[in-house]
């Protein structure tokens, strides 16, 4: 009569809203795009991607997909896809992106690593300059003193 479908979670659907005036404190892992109009306090792992709205704080170490931050983060980002700061977001804490977007007002303060998909990493050729010895330059002053002065390179 009833059947157990499981159905499969779309990553792409915000599946999770955290809305504003409330407040969570934990950890949220989930399979399902993320909304933060309110607070969040503790680290969000989540498949999907991330909304951190105007009025959300998030103080909160994030893994995502990718991450939009309008509003303010205090902790680490890491986004295996793009982090977007908006004009109006903050972010501070530490990033990890293949892709960064940081609106005109946005603020970032922190360090940036940005990752590379499948991209070789460039080699610098370094010149090799063969070492060259002293050479011995004779100088004569005006009095006609002579003196000998090594050039080194």
């Amino acid at each position: 009569m009833f059947k157990n479908k499981k159905a499969k979670i779309d990553p792409n659907m915000t599946d999770t809203l955290i809305g504003e005036g409330t407040t969570f404190e934990g950890k949220i892992k989930s399979e399902a795009g993320i909304r933060v109009e309110g607070q969040m306090v503790g680290d969000i792992d989540c498949a999907g991607d991330i909304t951190i709205g105007e009025n959300g704080i998030a103080r909160s170490d994030i893994r995502a997909r990718n991450v939009v931050v309008a509003g303010q983060v205090v902790g680490n980002v890491a986004a295996s896809g793009k982090l977007t700061i908006k004009a109006s977001g903050q972010l501070h804490g530490n990033l990890s992106a293949l892709e960064l977007s940081i609106e005109s007002g946005g603020i970032f303060q922190g360090t940036s690593k940005m990752d590379a998909k499948d991209a070789p990493v460039p080699v610098i050729a370094e010149e090799k300059i063969a070492p060259r010895e002293p050479e011995i330059v004779k100088s004569v002053s005006p009095d006609g003193d002579a003196a000998a002065v090594f050039k080194t390179w």
